[in-house]
């Protein structure tokens, strides 16, 4: 139950970030009537969050310390 409670909140978090933010959803009317939006910045904006800049200065590791186990000299 917890699982599922995860994932639905997961998927929620998603798609609100994406209706709210995402340059691409017009959900202004004045916005809609444009075919292409001037907005490169803005998408870069959303391209690159907060949370994409934290994991860039991260290794790539799911579990540091197994992988520190087998990779180790003893």
């Amino acid at each position: 139950m917890a699982a599922m409670s995860f994932v639905t909140g997961m998927c929620l978090f998603q798609l609100t970030r994406n209706v709210i933010l995402n340059p691409d959803v017009r959900i202004n009317k004045a916005h809609r009537t444009t075919a292409v939006l001037e907005n490169e910045e803005e998408g870069l904006k959303y391209r690159v969050h907060n949370l994409c800049k934290f994991l860039r200065t991260r290794p790539p590791e799911v579990i540091p310390s197994v992988n520190r186990f087998f990779s180790d000299d003893k």
